[in-house]
């Protein structure tokens, strides 16, 4: 982009708000919306380039970019930067306004003096925009820190709540129990902050509280500024809520929280002030439809859905208006939904209330629990294949061994399920995203949701959000087609991104699907050719071909958006999911839409394993990763030229990784025929390991090696197992990877 000879102060208010908009969904210690920040701050750099941008823009503009330097090189949003940004923005948010309507800019910390205006009339302009100085938050964390981390903990069930409850309350704005228990969150969370003394939490609870009051009077028409202004509002408190806890932590000690809430207040009041005095009848709007025999979903088009022949109802109006309207970049987003938030798309009845109750405990007591009932495991299978015992002949200790075996795998499985929570806040917060997303995207997008109740472990569903995020930005942005193109198609205008979750052969499956243009084969193919990443005469699968999108660096966008589109993310989605242990396949067709699988481990503290014998040593390899295992013969073993040893299954050569050669170990034959061979599945492209033997199948006890074997590659962690041997579990993805080099590593 050239330098501009004029200052755009609309071009710099659209990329700021998008800023905005990426930062809602960053995390202190994470990367979600780090890639889009610095790639709209880009374009912000070379707008505020003009000399004729007022200085203090451009200083403040400076100092983000430094912050986001330091993200880029500590490879993760610090509490500290991220909300240096965030005060950025607001302070962006009150200053542009008042540069466009002539008046002096904000005081902000840093520039000691503010810019000069550009024109001389507007050097005489009032000061009537200066914003009265911000409330700092401070905490007494010695006298109230219990009371604080209680709040803390409340609060984020309450944000969740309002959030869902604005994007419900959007598709229906006369949906007065929505309305009353959005009004009871704030009200919440202004009685608890009044209580604690959290003066900036509380006067912004209790104006939103007042905005809410007028609703629910009837007073105040709920439309799409208002529900800008509650979900603006409730990100603000999360922002709080967020430090609080980084302060409760001890990571920051002695530093009041400063947030600004002063021009939120102010749009607020207005808001208050000019409703209140006469009474506003409320939008009707006009029930939402959703397709035939489709299962109950979370709809988020960008505007009300238009009549097409995939709904039911006449079809009205020509083609070109439908397309109009759909596109129209400020039409509101909603969320179109026929029941509870609570119950919608749970693919089954609303749970019926049995009355339990609950307690509060600590999560790293509930740690220690799973750890010593692990042990204890260990010890039970120990014991019970001891070969002392076999020398009794008791049928009352073999009765009593049995049992104990049998309470042993219970405890274990309740202590197991003690860490177990639903996805439901990981997708509820897609709800969010997609609403925002096809606003951004000037698309009209619908979510679907199932499953939302199926359980994972508390770990993986945290960490699982970044690449759900990745994955859905990508579905929107380069799925979905807009809505000229989808009904040029043959498709409705109003494209779909699913989510789901649901058990198969003891992990869990995640998938996210979307109708939309699909992957195109051929061209990521030449792509990778020319990435040399693949060969042009190797004959590759669809699915290794589609896997080429999770290279690093690696994109066939035509066009490169705010949203997505440098080749960069994917990489990320998958070195994440490898970390929880897990896989991802792609399907897709192209002009009908893609579905990528996410496969992932019920807990991460116990893994399912197929244990194997390479001359002494025990090897366990996850079964999430084993498609079969054979005995080779003669007639199928071969080398090629530069890649090796293969095996030829059905047809295909696949490369032979020998585990006694990879760690070190003399097997008890050179012979492959004389050995095992286990395919196993990495990238989509499979791999055969040679084995001595084949021992059996078990749940085993996962336990870190420590320091000293972390940088293996080709190891995941260790098992203590029932004769009491260490069985070392391995990491399918690095062990291929040592596998090739020359060098190999030394057994343990």
């Amino acid at each position: 982009m050239p330098i501009p000879d004029t200052f755009d102060s609309a071009a710099l208010t659209q990329l700021v708000e998008k800023i905005a908009l990426e930062l809602v969904f960053a995390e202190p210690g994470k990367d979600a919306g780090l890639l889009p920040v610095n790639c709209l701050l880009s374009d912000a750099e070379q707008i505020v380039a003009s000399q004729a941008t007022p200085a203090a823009l451009v200083e403040t503009t400076a100092q983000a970019r430094k912050r986001v330097d330091q993200v880029f090189d500590s490879g993760s949003f610090s509490a500290e930067n991220l909300q240096h940004l965030r005060d950025w923005i607001s302070w962006m948010q009150s200053a542009l306004p008042a540069h466009q309507a002539g008046k002096k800019l904000p005081d902000v910390p840093g520039v000691s003096e503010p810019a000069a205006p550009v024109a001389s009339a507007i050097e005489t302009a009032p000061d009537s925009t200066v914003l009265p100085d911000e409330d700092p938050l401070s905490l007494n964390i010695e006298g109230d820190g219990e009371l604080l981390r209680e709040f803390c903990n409340e609060s984020h069930e309450h944000l969740q709540n309002i959030e869902q409850g604005v994007l419900k309350l959007e598709e229906n704005p006369t949906d007065a129990d929505t309305l009353n228990s959005i009004f009871r969150a704030f009200h919440t969370f202004k009685g608890g902050s009044g209580f604690l003394n959290l003066r900036p939490i509380n006067k912004l609870a209790h104006e939103l509280e007042s905005l809410l009051d007028l609703a629910r009077q009837q007073k105040l028409s709920i439309d799409s500024d208002i529900i800008n202004i509650i979900l603006k509002g409730g990100d603000t408190l999360t922002q709080f809520v967020a430090e609080m806890e980084v302060r409760l932590s001890g990571q920051k000690t002695g530093e009041p929280i400063l947030i600004p809430t002063q021009s939120q207040l102010a749009r607020i009041q207005s808001v208050v002030h000019g409703e209140s005095s006469a009474s506003k009848p409320v939008a009707a709007h006009p029930p939402s439809v959703q397709p035939a025999q489709q299962a109950p979903s979370v709809a988020v088009p960008q505007a009300a859905p238009p009549a097409s022949p995939a709904k039911p109802g006449p079809v009205t109006g020509s083609p070109a208006v439908v397309v109009e309207a759909v596109t129209n970049p400020e039409a509101p987003a909603k969320i179109n939904t026929s029941k509870p938030l609570a119950t919608v798309s749970s693919g089954g009845p609303a749970p019926v209330s049995t009355g339990a109750t609950s307690v509060k405990v600590d999560t790293l007591k509930l740690d220690s629990l799973v750890d010593l009932v692990g042990e204890m495991v260990i010890a039970q299978s120990m014991v019970a294949q001891d070969p002392s015992l076999t020398t009794i002949q008791s049928q009352q200790l073999t009765r009593n061994m049995a049992q104990l075996g049998r309470i042993t795998k219970d405890l274990q499985r309740v202590s197991m399920s003690l860490r177990m929570v639903p996805v439901r806040s990981t997708f509820q917060k897609m709800t969010r995203l997609i609403r925002d997303l096809s606003v951004k995207a000037g698309k009209q997008v619908e979510l679907e949701m199932s499953g939302e109740d199926t359980e994972l472990d508390r770990t993986i569903v945290e960490e699982i959000g970044d690449p759900l995020v990745h994955m859905v930005r990508n579905s929107v942005d380069h799925g979905i087609e807009n809505a000229e193109t989808r009904l040029s198609r043959g498709k409705t205008p109003y494209g779909t991104v699913a989510l789901r979750a649901y058990h198969q052969g003891g992990n869990i499956v995640i998938e996210i699907r979307d109708d939309g243009g699909g992957l195109n084969r051929d061209r990521i193919l030449n792509k990778a050719i020319q990435q040399g990443l693949a060969k042009p005469d190797e004959n590759l699968s669809d699915k290794e071909i589609f896997n080429f999108i999770f290279a690093a660096g690696f994109s066939t966008a035509e066009k490169v958006t705010d949203i997505s589109g440098r080749g960069v993310g994917m990489d990320v989605v998958r070195r994440n999911i490898e970390k929880l242990r897990g896989k991802i396949e792609i399907e897709s067709t192209l002009g009908k839409g893609t579905r990528f699988s996410i496969y992932l481990p019920l807990t991460l503290a116990i893994i399912d394993g197929l244990i194997v014998g390479v001359g002494p040593e025990r090897y366990i390899v996850p079964t999430l990763s084993v498609r079969e295992s054979f005995r080779p013969t003669a007639d199928i073993l071969s080398t090629v030229h530069e890649r090796g040893e293969m095996v030829n299954v059905r047809g295909r050569l696949i490369p032979m990784v020998r585990l006694s050669e990879v760690f070190n170990v003399a097997p008890k034959s050179t012979e492959a025929t004389e050995s095992i061979a286990i395919v196993v599945e990495t990238d989509s492209r499979p791999y055969c390991l040679i084995v001595d033997q084949l021992i059996g199948k078990q749940e085993v006890v996962i336990k870190s090696l420590g320091e000293t074997f972390k940088a293996n590659p080709g190891l995941a962690g260790a098992a203590i197992l029932g004769d009491g041997r260490v069985g070392l579990i391995l990491d399918i993805v690095g062990l291929i990877k040592l596998g090739r080099r020359p060098t190999l590593v030394k057994a343990a």
